[in-house]
């Protein structure tokens, strides 16, 4: 709402459980951008309203992209240390991927993408976020891992953050 109010300042932002109980899409997508379509659409048909939805994850470098689209937290972590044993500091490299998807009620499909640079941790660290966040260390924040970053200093550069403003500029036609 911060990012997109500035620019549809018309729209007020709501989360769909404010609105009902609706049932999770299934996710069924192979790509980031599919996945946030197919939920973005769903709550478009279950609402009549226009919607926004996001997918995102993980892209290690040294697995050819791998584990991009994933789910259940702890055994991923334990998989990408175990897939990462060996492999040296410098070729580390990863990016969290976020697209975040707009759909009117037309079905007119406007989505950003953004991304946050770092290497995977031989170790997790910290107490905040979800997902891969304790063993992601971003390059703008050196030595913190992104579950060591405070709610302000993680949106400041996370991906999702970057998807926005990425979609913000399409909606104002700067991009």
């Amino acid at each position: 709402e911060a990012i997109l109010g500035k620019v549809m300042p018309e729209v007020r932002f709501v989360a769909l459980g404010q609105l009902g109980d609706f049932e999770d899409p299934e996710e069924n997508g192979t790509t980031f951008l599919e996945n946030a379509i197919i939920k973005a659409q769903a709550a478009v048909e279950e609402t009549g309203l226009m919607a926004i939805a996001d997918d995102s994850g993980l892209v290690v470098d040294a697995l050819g992209g791998e584990p991009g689209v994933h789910g259940d937290d702890a055994a991923n972590n334990a998989k990408l240390l175990v897939n990462l044993e060996g492999v040296a500091d410098e070729d580390r490299t990863a990016r969290f991927m976020s697209v975040v998807a707009l759909i009117d009620t037309d079905g007119l499909v406007t989505y950003g993408e953004g991304t946050c640079e770092g290497v995977i941790a031989h170790e997790g660290r910290g107490d905040h976020g979800f997902g891969y966040d304790t063993l992601f260390l971003p390059v703008d924040t050196p030595g913190k891992t992104m579950a060591e970053l405070t709610a302000d200093e993680k949106n400041a550069i996370s991906h999702r953050f970057h998807a926005l403003e990425h979609l913000s500029a399409k909606l104002t036609g700067e991009e």
